[in-house]
């Protein structure tokens, strides 16, 4: 439940920023950029649709932000926007029609990573290795129906409690479960599938390794019946 000192200090950020400072509303930016942005991400499944869509939401959240009363936390009255911007977003977009948006975030439960420190002692293979696997794991997430992607994100990546995202969604608690539940599962029969396929893949020996052994035992041969 929000505490009376944080709906205190939300409702003065607030005032602050509907005074027109400019300073208080780029730390607010600064603070939820990256929490909203994922949000916007999981949606439109891209960075630059994700990054113009939390945009627009600031830029609404700037005009109406008389109208924000403390009802709720400030952070989830500007989830609430971007996510609404974001499927306005997706619905303008005739490139991406196939995707099927939340027609108000009431979907049928039942229908079809954190950042790394980036240590500087990692060696470029650890790099590499590591890149690879987010980069998996995005996909992954991506191929996700977008109502559990959704679910996926706000809570898997940015740790939002079940009641917020409840409240950001407009479902109940027990719906999110039930997505994060079917989300985690599609997730792990993905992955287990990448791994099933790499597995045979692991230690690889065909190919250049294979002719340079071969080539090798036939010259270290040839030498000695020549000796």
């Amino acid at each position: 439940m929000k505490s009376s000192t944080s709906a205190a200090a939300d409702l003065a950020l607030a005032k602050r920023i509907g005074t027109g400072d400019h300073a208080a509303f780029e730390n607010l930016m600064r603070t939820y950029n990256g929490k909203l942005f994922r949000i916007a991400r999981a949606i439109l499944k891209d960075d630059g649709d994700a990054e113009d869509a939390l945009q627009d939401a600031y830029l609404e959240a700037y005009r109406h932000v008389d109208e924000f009363h403390g009802g709720s936390e400030l952070g989830t009255w500007l989830t609430r926007i971007v996510i609404n911007q974001s499927l306005m977003r997706l619905r303008k977009d005739k490139r991406r029609s196939s995707i099927v948006p939340f027609r108000g975030m009431t979907m049928d439960a039942d229908s079809p990573e954190a950042q790394v420190p980036d240590h500087r002692s990692e060696s470029p293979s650890a790099a590499a290795i590591r890149a690879e696997t987010r980069r998996i794991l995005e996909q992954r997430i991506d191929e996700l129906p977008s109502s559990f992607r959704m679910v996926f994100v706000m809570r898997e990546v940015e740790d939002m409690g079940i009641d917020e995202i409840a409240a950001c969604l407009s479902i109940s608690p027990a719906t999110v479960r039930t997505r994060l539940f079917r989300a985690r599962a599609l997730l792990r029969a993905a992955l287990a599938r990448d791994i099933d396929v790499a597995t045979g893949d692991v230690f690889a020996f065909a190919g250049a390794r294979c002719d340079r052994i071969v080539a090798n035992v036939l010259a270290r041969l040839s030498a000695e019946t020549s000796a």
